[in-house]
């Protein structure tokens, strides 16, 4: 061919702006990543033909709703539980249905098993437990200052529960380590990774977490200044923003709004004395048969696709943990509801869900009935972004294929189909 390469790619990216002769009825709309936990993109599908319909270079509400407003045609919008997206549909296209993706229900429900259960394995100290609630001074303070208790000292829980489930971990390799057994033997038995290992060896205690390293999008790099203005009784994460901004802070207003929620949470301590006294600890934990992740896995697993040893191991995280059971019910139903297409049976599963006594259910309850529309619509309707996934894996191979230099119109002509003009 004459034409330069120049010539040959600026013919690709034209004929990718070429709109389809059928536009689209049914899309859906999920994320990919330009670099990972940084930046991010947006890939539209058609689910009807199992085509690419466009690449937008943002992961917005703006960007969504902007797509959608081009296209009236769109009857139904498939999801993941992105609130962006969420927004964009329903600002741009409130004539198109919203359905949540099923598989990422699914998933939200197994995270939030393993977050319960992350609970349990805190074990017990002084006579409370994972299961104590908040104290009413602890439960004063917080909303007084507009927030939640109870979610609070859920997380605190899951996150004393993790580090007792590493306690027990490192107990035991300090054990084989006194038993005089090798650090590959140690491996074997413990299923660690070697430099978690050798980190640990000449070790007597276990070890905090590293804080990461300061950065421009975290507000820890700015932690001199906004001490400074701390001090001088500027505490509003709204009012200190524009100052970081001008100062090279790139981060976000929630990440600075946690980091002054510890700062509040240390000048508060009289308040919070008894709340840490019961989550800060880490005794003898309850031990279950398996860590939350694996048991978690489990929990949401039919019967049908156990193995002999994985329903051997169900039946031992129900002997040891009664919300187990619970949980397992309500995920085999709730499993049975997103395959039987009934969604009237939803409303039944929320309540028995609500009034199990778990919080981390009553959470999740809660999210559904916040975006209840797309879950029924989820239910009812046959489309989901299964087929996103290799979408993205195309879209990801090509990308690297270029070395990552691509920008979005030769994307956009590398995944759209080829229109060819007729003669």
């Amino acid at each position: 061919m004459p034409q330069s390469d120049d010539t040959v790619l600026r013919s690709l990216k034209a004929n990718a702006g070429t709109p389809r002769i059928k536009p689209p009825r049914v899309v859906g709309i999920d994320d990919w990543s330009w670099l990972k936990g940084r930046r991010y993109g947006t890939v539209v599908v058609d689910l009807e033909r199992r085509v690419v319909v466009d690449v937008l270079p943002a992961r917005s509400a703006e960007a969504t709703a902007d797509w959608l407003s081009r296209h009236p045609e769109v009857e139904v919008v498939s999801r993941d539980r992105c609130g962006l997206y969420a927004q964009g549909a329903a600002r741009a296209a409130p004539q198109a249905r919203q359905a949540a993706d099923r598989f990422h229900l699914m998933d939200n429900l197994r995270l939030t098993i393993e977050q319960q259960l992350g609970r349990e394995q805190r074990g017990v100290e002084g006579g409370r437990t994972a299961h104590d609630p908040v104290t009413p001074a602890t439960m004063a303070y917080y909303q007084g200052h507009g927030r939640q208790p109870e979610l609070i000292h859920h997380r605190r829980l899951a996150r004393s529960g993790r580090r007792a489930q590493w306690q027990v971990k490192f107990d035991r390799l300090k054990e084989l380590q006194r038993a005089g057994r090798t650090a590959s033997s140690i491996k074997y038995e413990t299923g660690l990774h070697w430099k978690t290992i050798t980190k640990w060896l000449p070790l007597d205690t276990l070890p905090e977490r590293r804080a990461m390293a300061p950065k421009a999008t975290t507000p820890a790099g700015f932690a001199d200044y906004l001490a400074k203005r701390w001090a001088e009784g500027h505490k509003s994460a709204r009012h200190l923003l524009p100052e970081l901004q001008a100062r090279g802070y790139a981060g976000s207003q929630t990440h600075l709004e946690r980091l002054l929620g510890q700062w509040r949470r240390a000048d508060h301590a009289g308040f919070l004395k008894d709340l840490a006294a019961g989550t800060t600890a880490i005794a003898s934990p309850e031990v279950l048969p398996l860590p939350p992740i694996p048991a978690a896995s489990l929990c949401i697993k039919p019967p049908k696709l156990l193995t002999d040893e994985q329903s051997a191991k169900v039946t031992q995280l129900k002997k040891a943990s009664p919300s187990f059971a619970t949980m397992r019910g309500l995920a085999m139903r709730f499993r049975g509801i997103l395959r039987g297409k009934d969604p009237d049976r939803l409303d039944d599963w929320m309540d028995d869900a609500h009034s199990s006594g778990l919080y981390g259910i009553r959470r999740f309850v809660l999210t559904l009935r916040n975006d209840m529309a797309a879950v029924r619509n989820a239910i009812s309707e046959p489309w989901s972004n299964g087929q996103f996934e290799g979408q993205i894996n195309r879209l990801k191979t090509v990308k690297r294929s270029m070395y990552g230099r691509a920008d979005t119109d030769l994307l956009r002509a590398r995944l759209l189909p080829l229109h060819l003009p007729t003669l």
